[in-house]
């Protein structure tokens, strides 16, 4: 039965009146020919155009042997689908190729979301069966350096321009393969883009920027797609340029706004389960490569005492990001990473030496209809009768959705006077008092 659907394309929607899977079996049935024809180990090496005409060709002689179809079919279409599946990652171009999409998540081959502005939609885009969506993954991953088959049925990896790539094949998938992809542009969000969005108070930027130039050490925390990274990738141009910054990450997605940096990545064992380099691994080598401030984009284990270490020791200023619901819920899950690495030591003083490290937590969320706010700046000030003072400078409180179903909230000023102004005032920043005074805006 022939279905109309349609499909983005030169800024316009194209409508086409034909069987959508026959559509995608002609196209699996011409790329499975195009493979058989060429070396496409040398397709780099071949002219552009000489291969679209051939492509062209062989679709029309398919085409033209099937009458029903043959006035139907979007030929157009079928060529730029080709070309993709050659030159690029087949179905995902389209999605690749528009800088409004923040996540493509793939749940099997006929259902594809993606995330834009803040809310999930569904596409029309199928990939033609499961084969077909290996295919692309595996070409994907291949291209970093990865494998994704039945032994290794898993892959985390980044694609050039830093988007994070999870895969996920069965045995593993019990529904077939799937794919995410956290997309992260070359040019990544400024501070002038989060307070035009509503992300962030001028207040909130102005005390976070001069604490960056000051040298406190900063943890960044919040949910799954809350944009901690965003947050330390655009407050790390106020880390002043004669600083040496080293950037330690599972999957590189940082894109520091500063030149005097060296960029470390983690490494998976191979398949003989040796050669695994670890954040823990990286973060004790980068101290002997005379570092003013180390990053770690996301500490998820055993690595957080030795970044712990490093901020007691010298390395003021250092930052990095954690999963966590609360700016107190980020201590707690620190101490519970410090708890992994076997060191046996009271909690009290595992305490005692996050306070000394960490001076401020920033934690944001992303709200319901997509609205991402910087839910607490708080300061760490101490420990006492055995447990953080935590004291709130900053925050936002969500007092409803609006008539879209998005939330609205008020930024929102404690009246409390941070502790750090005096360090802040020793590094040539002076704030003025007024902005910590106690009050609301209305978001």
């Amino acid at each position: 039965m022939n279905t109309s659907f349609a499909i983005g394309g030169n800024g316009a929607d194209r409508v086409i009146d034909a069987s959508e899977h026959e559509f995608q079996r002609i196209k699996s049935l011409l790329h499975e020919q195009l493979v058989e024809s060429f070396d496409l180990s040398k397709i780099t090496r071949i002219n552009r155009q000489q291969l679209a005409e051939e492509v062209r060709t062989m679709a029309n002689t398919a085409v033209g042997n099937r009458k029903d179809i043959a006035q139907k079919i979007d030929r157009n279409r079928l060529m730029d689908e080709l070309m993709d599946e050659i030159f690029g990652f087949g179905p995902l171009e389209l999605l690749l190729k528009d800088p409004t999409i923040n996540d493509i998540l793939v749940n099997d081959a006929k259902t594809v979301y993606v995330e834009r502005r803040g809310k999930l939609e569904l596409t029309d885009l199928q990939f033609h069966d499961d084969q077909h969506l290996i295919r692309i993954i595996q070409k994907i991953v291949s291209k970093l350096g990865r494998r994704i088959d039945e032994s290794s049925p898993m892959v985390d990896a980044r694609l050039p321009d830093g988007s994070r790539v999870n895969a996920v094949i069965p045995p593993l998938a019990l529904d077939g393969p799937t794919l995410s992809i956290r997309r992260f542009g070359a040019d990544p969000l400024k501070i002038e883009d989060l307070l035009r969005f509503g992300t962030i108070l001028p207040e909130m930027t102005q005390f976070v920027a001069a604490a960056v130039a000051a040298r406190c050490s900063i943890l960044f925390s919040g949910g799954t797609g809350a944009g901690k990274t965003t947050l330390l990738n655009a407050f790390s141009r106020y880390v002043p340029a004669e600083e040496r910054i080293i950037t330690i990450e599972d999957s590189a997605e940082l894109i520091l706004q500063h030149r005097h940096r060296i960029r470390m990545e983690t490494r998976p064992a191979n398949t003989e389960g040796i050669g695994a380099v670890t954040q823990r691994d990286l973060v004790r080598n980068s101290l002997r490569m005379r570092p003013d401030r180390i990053i770690v984009g996301e500490v998820r284990g055993p690595e957080v005492w030795d970044m712990l270490q490093a901020m007691n020791t010298g390395h003021e200023g250092s930052m990095t990001t954690i999963h966590a619901n609360t700016a107190r819920d980020a201590l707690t899950r620190l101490e519970m990473m410090v708890a992994m690495t076997g060191v046996e030591l009271p909690i009290s003083v595992i305490r005692q030496y996050a306070a000394a490290g960490i001076n401020l937590v920033v934690h944001g969320s992303r709200l319901k209809g997509g609205p991402r706010r910087i839910m607490q700046v708080s300061e760490i000030v101490g420990v006492k009768n055995g447990d953080y003072v935590l004291e709130d400078i900053f925050g936002f409180e969500q007092t409803g959705v609006d008539a879209s179903g998005t939330a609205v909230g008020e930024f929102f000023a404690t009246g409390y006077r941070p502790k750090c102004l005096s360090r802040l005032k020793a590094a040539g920043v002076t704030l003025n008092d007024e902005m910590f005074a106690a009050r609301r805006v209305v978001q």
